[in-house]
């Protein structure tokens, strides 16, 4: 969408600011031991306390109010009872949310204790992809020079990018145009204009950089279980320096 009113820009900045608290308080309450379907419950006892319904649901039916990975699960896994999180673990948490037909979307990987070295290397690797990223997103930007620098910067640090994931547009729905990813490819000729709202959301991952879906219909896994980390934010363009709309004080993005 493009950011055309007041009435827009509160909207956003509103939707934006629960889903990134949403997060927040999602990853605060994480203890090793708890399954991934209690862990989705506080999201959505938040989400619904905020009057906001989650995204994932209204726009596809998803099982779950949030999507919640572990390890080799790179992203859109269900949350579930009888999936339980454990030290050591590396998960992922992507929340989106819809109040009042805006739609925003955040996301963000941690490490639960302890931490192994290389998965803190991916991690810091990742968070600075989302860095660079952003401080790529102004006005007349290409998405693909984005993606490729984003490429790139994987490569040097020894990753690979998930090229079927990728920052997308958002506000009217959860999934719009344009695609921002995060490789260059030279057939994506969208251009970033000011009030635009995309999602800038880098995957990197430690193996062949390829994923599949697993038998449940919905969780994306590695194909030879290699480990994934992500970062988003929901930005909206504006000039040099883009609006983080789903940063939150304290939040892990």
């Amino acid at each position: 969408m493009r950011i055309e009113s007041d009435k827009d820009l509160r909207g956003m900045k509103r939707i934006g600011e629960i889903c990134g608290l949403t997060l927040k308080l999602m990853l605060d309450s994480v203890e090793a031991g708890m399954s991934t379907r209690d862990l989705d419950d506080i999201g959505r006892d938040f989400m619904t306390k905020m009057g906001a319904v989650s995204a994932p649901i209204r726009a596809y039916g998803f099982p779950g109010y949030t999507c919640i990975s572990l390890n080799d699960e790179a992203a859109h896994g269900i949350p579930r009872k009888d999936r339980f999180i454990q030290a050591g673990d590396l998960l992922n948490v992507d929340v989106s949310a819809v109040l009042e037909d805006y739609w925003g979307d955040t996301g963000a990987t941690i490490i639960i204790p302890p931490a192994q070295p290389a998965q803190i290397k991916l991690c810091e690797a990742t968070r600075r992809a989302l860095d660079l990223a952003i401080g790529m997103a102004r006005q007349g930007q290409r998405a693909n020079a984005i993606g490729r620098a984003v490429e790139k910067y994987a490569k040097k640090q020894g990753y690979r990018t998930l090229r079927e994931l990728g920052g997308h547009g958002v506000g009217r729905h959860i999934h719009e145009k344009p695609s921002i990813p995060n490789y260059y490819n030279k057939r994506n000729k969208d251009v970033l204009a000011d009030g635009m709202v995309v999602t800038l959301e880098p995957f990197l991952n430690t193996g062949r950089g390829r994923i599949k879906t697993a038998d449940d219909g919905w969780t994306l896994r590695t194909v030879d279980g290699s480990v994934s980390a992500q970062y988003e934010h929901t930005v909206i363009i504006n000039g040099a320096e883009p609006v983080l709309l789903t940063k939150v004080d304290g939040g892990y993005v």
